[in-house]
């Protein structure tokens, strides 16, 4: 009985905090070979660096951080 008491508790502060999480925000990251750019949420790799700051959206068209 008190170990379902406890899970139940556990699954409750999970969930609620998961209704806190955003998503994460996008970034333009630019190719060190050839200066062409893109939007996503995590680095290609080695051969991209960031540019800017970061988008709400996968377009990079607005500003900001998602959920603020």
């Amino acid at each position: 009985m008190m170990k379902s008491k406890l899970s139940v508790a556990i699954l409750g502060m999970l969930f609620c905090a998961s209704l806190l999480a955003a998503p994460a925000p996008w970034y333009k990251w630019r190719s060190k070979l050839n200066g062409k750019e893109f939007c996503a949420q995590t680095s290609p790799g080695e051969g991209w660096e960031q540019v800017g700051i970061p988008y709400k959206d996968a377009r990079c068209e607005k500003p900001g951080v998602p959920g603020k």
